[in-house]
């Protein structure tokens, strides 16, 4: 028999540490949130904001977070299901609208801390990189330092062209001073190594979902028979492709008009008495029996 060395021995499982439990069920990177909250010592207790993006299903969820030992402190958020508020309807989870929900976070944002005139951000959405801003021109322009966010991206994957980095753009284009490259926006050529600038702004206002809704809209055409069943929503609201961009146009106007968040009406709800009614009186019943006759009565005359 060789020698087999004994490693999960006594000794190993005395000093056997369990994981933090969100590592354990596959839900943070800490190694990679550790360097995202690490802060300067000269800059103690000054909070370090992040950017974090989540995508659901139904939602595409913005938030600026940053790190306090008691947990993280979410100091404002945005929700593409606020967007149907701004006009956007349907497609609340593609590439334009995770750009519009980037574009009303940075907005919410900035109102809040009060650096929304001078912190603009871009004009038009052209789709071009356009570098964060050094520290020296911002106090030099405005007299401020630019609100500055780490993008915080989880355990999602980034590729190129990714609805992340659409959220990310959004909040650049909204004021915000989020550090990044253009090689992952989609229209980003790895040989050349350039951005294709008309390429990303089509994504931005939907293009893509514009083209493939007219190819659904042509083979229906085509076969009325067959059962297509993407897109319905749109039917539904009547949502032409021909008008798309000008639908994503109006709500980035809207959004700079107007970002702060409005909480819903409550709905006022009928409190019912669940409790068994009394028992009535021998004189209550005899009560309802004469009343019951009187009516009984009262038809019969008639």
């Amino acid at each position: 028999m060789p020698f087999v060395k004994l490693v999960k021995n006594n000794a190993y499982f005395k000093r056997f540490q369990v994981k933090y439990r969100r590592r354990r069920e596959g839900k943070t990177d800490y190694r990679a949130r550790r360097q995202m909250i690490l802060q300067d010592k000269t800059k103690y207790d000054a909070p370090k904001y992040r950017l974090v993006v989540r995508r659901t299903n139904k939602d595409i969820i913005a938030q600026v977070v940053h790190a306090k030992i008691g947990g993280d402190d979410i100091f404002s958020a945005a929700y593409s299901h606020e967007l149907p508020r701004y006009g956007i309807t349907a497609g609340l989870t593609n590439y334009a609208a995770a750009y519009a929900t980037g574009l009303l976070l940075a907005r919410r944002t900035l109102t809040k801390v009060g650096l929304a005139e001078k912190f603009p951000g871009a004009k038009e959405a052209d789709g071009a990189f356009t570098p964060v801003r050094t520290k020296k021109d911002d106090l030099e322009q405005t007299g401020r330092f630019p609100f500055k966010a780490i993008l915080d991206v989880g355990l999602a994957r980034t590729t190129t062209g990714a609805r992340i980095f659409g959220v990310m753009k959004g909040a650049v284009d909204g004021g915000l001073a989020v550090p990044h490259k253009p090689n992952r926006f989609p229209g980003f050529d790895r040989k050349k190594q350039e951005l294709n600038a008309k390429a990303h702004r089509a994504r931005i206002f939907g293009q893509h979902v514009a083209s493939y809704l007219k190819k659904v809209k042509t083979e229906k055409e085509q076969n009325p028979d067959a059962k297509i069943n993407q897109f319905m929503k749109f039917d539904s609201l009547g949502i032409k492709p021909e008008k798309m961009e000008e639908m994503y146009k109006k709500a980035h106007a809207a959004i700079r008009a107007d970002p702060t968040h409005k909480k819903k009406e409550a709905k006022k709800v009928e409190k019912k008495d669940f409790r068994k009614a009394r028992k009535k009186t021998r004189k209550q019943k005899r009560e309802v029996a004469k009343a019951k006759i009187a009516t009984l009565r009262k038809k019969l005359k008639k």
